[in-house]
């Protein structure tokens, strides 16, 4: 896995390659993922750079893998999965000019079938239509095969007399075609203004649907006859035709020569048929054959596109004999490469083995962590709030158990935890099945599984802390309160409420978490109140020391000691003698009063921790009657007064001290003049003008001092969570899954299924699924705001390798 403490140690090596084994040499780097290019052609276009031919070959093999994958989504060829032990490695120049070969054969073959069998369609489209309008315009026509109509005065298309009136001006022709339902009737009005009424339609809906040839759909359509008089009549009706885009067909007015036809398209019909079900037969057999080589052809053609695109961002020496390359590579994985250079050497036959140099640079190295499938989670929550700089401190190695913890403080339920631990350990046993599917909100939840797992167990175990599964309370080692009340006392005295405290109760500390005679209290809610509200105070605090202190890490590993006395020492003085002293007394008040002791130490005179921390701040004071105090031991007001000083020199010593240092030590040691930009883009640094670093150093104090403050009360949300958590599993128990107990009859037998469903839902969707979300990002916003930027700059770049397996995934998310 490597070390998570920080991150790898990178080295800039520069590589000499043959250029007859370049090709080789990529393909064996990509399959090892270990370096990071850098491309020495910046100013070069893409254009004009060495290998752009290449790339261009395979970009068209890639629009020819596009084109027959198409087809087969068309006809619904299924692609078979390879496995990752069948992925192909990057093919050799032999095997890329086969491939290409293979490709376009494949291509040209389809796009010929595809064209042939448009080609085909289309005519067997037409000769149905032609049969549609033979047999439907059968009615339209007398027995006489030439029909003389009056067309002076207006005509009655359903009047039998008019088809058979001799006429005084000439015969009747008429244009017979197929055209729409939807579009039929503008086209009859566009046909009687044109003519002036001189135009009368027939008719005939064809039954069921018809392929359309502009959308290929199946639509309604009819067929038509219009009847008319008079060739220019003739061409204007053609062009309305056209504009409907109604087919035109020819049909004869005879019905001798109208059954002839018929059965000429019948013929036509069945060859049509025969050739189509022959083409869909081969057509068939081609996206079958290829369907078993285009999941290889396009990881090839991939990488092979990968490879030539590297190539394009190295440089040739002055003698053109060899290719000079950079890149970053973590320093574990240097003899990886090394052997990579050396098998692509000896595969290309090459004169001279390519080699690798690493030369010294001033330049900032990309950020690289190692991780697997159980710390990558963890990871990329970091991640995702800004890449580490080069070699500090990495959070999410303490992320892995602060982040569950956290989030199980305030979703402490053991039978809610329980679901989460089950659904994650479902992702876990069935990963290899489950990591197959690309849901991307399955793919979240999947990606997240271990994070998810441990925050099941935490949950568990707070639940236990709590004694709380499903707002309910066991009694697994019995209540540590004996009551001495018994019946007859309680009646005597006519009690409504029996308390219990510890002077004159039997009582003894329950082994682990909450005694679960609270669960019956009056005063549960403003018990748990008080002591989630501390715990999470508590909790806050130690997790914010635990942050400044690991500055100090960074400033030793970057050898910055003067910033562990002007910076870590001032900020843990201020927030370990305010907040760390408040934290201790919560302790000292748990230790010191209790229900055994009379006077002053007795519970009755414990002191308000938050207004002794008010007083403390504004140096004011409350009056306490007798016999308590107002402090909880001697000295303590001088203490507190010592602290409150101490905490407020530790802000000028914030403000003030890094500045002067860097002003003293560059006067002494006759510094170069400051660069007037800033650090380089790199934040503020040492070489910063004196007046940026003032100003930085002012915003940094302020932020610090007030953040002290608001982070603390940040971390409430603990507790605010956790009683309302807790709360809502409770209403859900009482107003929901108990309401089935109160039938007594076999009614409630049935009821208590209805009620347990109800309530099942409303606890997985509510309890677990939102305010389990809700919990998860209060937890990520303490990691991000609260303990992370005590240390954390987050202003690196991440390592981005050439590495096949990369570019293959990103390729199937698009």
């Amino acid at each position: 896995m490597g070390d998570m403490f920080r991150s790898e140690q990178m080295a800039l090596c520069q590589l000499f390659i043959q250029p007859e084994a370049a090709y080789a040499s990529i393909a064996e780097l990509g399959e090892s993922g270990c370096v990071q290019f850098r491309d020495l052609n910046d100013e070069v276009s893409a254009f004009q750079r060495k290998y752009v031919t290449e790339v261009r070959r395979c970009d068209d093999m890639e629009r020819r893998l596009r084109y027959v994958e198409s087809e087969m989504k068309k006809d619904e060829v299924k692609l078979p999965l390879l496995k990752p032990e069948e992925e192909p490695s990057a093919p050799n120049p032999r095997e890329a000019v086969d491939l290409e070969a293979q490709l376009e054969k494949t291509d040209n073959e389809l796009r010929e079938m595809s064209a042939n069998g448009a080609s085909l369609d289309a005519n067997f489209r037409h000769m149905q239509e032609l049969k549609y309008v033979l047999e439907n315009t059968e009615g339209f026509f007398s027995d006489q095969e030439v029909i003389n109509l009056d067309i002076n005065r207006k005509l009655d298309p359903e009047d039998p007399a008019n088809l058979q009136g001799a006429a005084q001006r000439g015969q009747l022709a008429f244009v017979a075609g197929v055209i729409k339902l939807e579009r039929f009737f503008s086209f009859e009005r566009m046909l009687w203004r044109i003519s002036r009424g001189n135009i009368f339609l027939r008719r005939a809906d064809i039954d069921g649907l018809v392929d359309d040839e502009e959308t290929g759909r199946p639509v309604l359509k009819t067929v038509f006859v219009a009847f008319f008089q008079g060739e220019q009549l003739k061409q204007r009706i053609k062009k309305v035709c056209t504009g409907y885009h109604a087919a035109v067909y020819p049909c004869p007015s005879s019905h001798a020569e109208r059954m002839d036809m018929i059965k000429d398209v019948n013929v036509r019909l069945e060859d049509l048929k025969l050739v189509l079900s022959q083409s869909a037969d081969h057509r068939s057999r081609v996206l079958n054959s290829a369907s078993k080589h285009l999941p290889r052809w396009s990881i090839m053609v991939r990488k092979m596109k990968a490879i030539y695109h590297i190539l394009n961002f190295f440089n040739p020496d002055v003698t053109g004999k060899c290719l000079i390359g950079e890149g970053w590579v973590p320093t574990n994985d240097i003899t990886t490469v090394q052997n990579a250079l050396a098998r692509a050497s000896k595969i290309s036959e090459s004169s001279i083995p390519a080699f690798m140099n690493v030369i010294e640079t001033n330049e900032m190295p990309p950020t690289y962590t190692r991780t697997n499938k159980f710390t990558s989670g963890f990871q990329n929550l970091v991640d995702s709030y800004g890449m580490a700089s080069y070699r500090e401190v990495n959070p999410a190695l303490y992320a892995c158990i602060t982040f569950p913890f956290l989030f199980a403080v305030m979703f402490g339920d053991l039978g809610h935890g329980l679901i989460l631990l089950l659904f994650a350990s479902w992702l876990i046993i069935k990963e290899k099945q489950l990591a197959s599917i690309k849901e991307e909100i399955f793919n979240i939840f999947f990606g997240g599984r271990y994070i998810i797992f441990l925050m099941g167990l935490f949950s568990i175990y707070t639940g236990f802390i709590y004694n709380d599964v499903f707002s309910k309370s066991m009694n697994i080692f019995g209540s540590g309160w004996h009551m001495n009340y018994t019946k007859e006392t309680v009646e005597d005295e006519n009690l409504k409420y029996i308390t219990l405290r510890p002077n004159d109760t039997v009582y003894k500390t329950y082994p682990l978490g909450m005694d679960p005679i609270w669960q019956l209290a009056d005063n549960k809610i403003i018990f748990l109140n008080t002591f989630k509200m501390k715990l999470s105070i508590i909790v806050g605090v130690i997790h914010m020391i635990f942050g400044v202190s690991m500055s100090v890490v960074n400033f030793v590993y970057y050898k910055k000691y003067a910033s562990i006395f002007l910076e870590f020492l001032p900020q843990v003085l201020f927030l370990l003698l305010l907040f760390g002293y408040m934290v201790f007394m919560m302790f000292f008040k748990w230790l010191t009063y209790n229900d055994t002791v009379e006077g002053p130490l007795s519970p009755a005179c414990a002191p308000s921790i938050l207004i002794l921390f008010i007083n403390m701040i504004l140096q004011g004071s409350q009056d306490t009657p007798e016999p308590c105090k107002e402090f909880m031991f001697e000295g303590q007001k001088s203490l507190q007064q010592v602290f409150v000083i101490i905490a407020v020199i530790c802000i000028p010593w914030m403000l003030l001290g890094k500045p002067l240092y860097i002003m003293f030590k560059r006067k002494m040691h006759g510094a170069p003049p400051p660069k007037p930009e800033g650090g380089g883009g790199e934040g503020h640094g040492d070489d910063d003008a004196m007046g940026e670093i003032f100003i930085h150093q002012a915003i940094h104090t302020i932020e610090y001092v007030l953040s002290t403050v608001s982070h603390t009360a940040s971390y409430l949300r603990l507790w605010a969570l956790s009683l309302a958590h807790a709360q809502l599993s409770e209403v859900l128990w009482s107003m929901v899954f108990s309401m089935g107990f109160k039938y007594h009859s076999y009614v409630g037998g049935v009821l208590i299924y209805v009620f347990f469903g109800a309530w099942a839902l409303l606890t997985v969707g509510i309890l677990v699924l939102i305010e389990g979300l809700s919990a998860f990002l209060h937890t990520l916003r303490l990691h991000w705001v609260e303990f992370m930027s005590k240390f954390y700059e987050g202003a690196g770049y991440a390592f981005e390798p050439f590495a096949f397996k990369t570019i293959l995934d990103a390729s199937e998310e698009d």
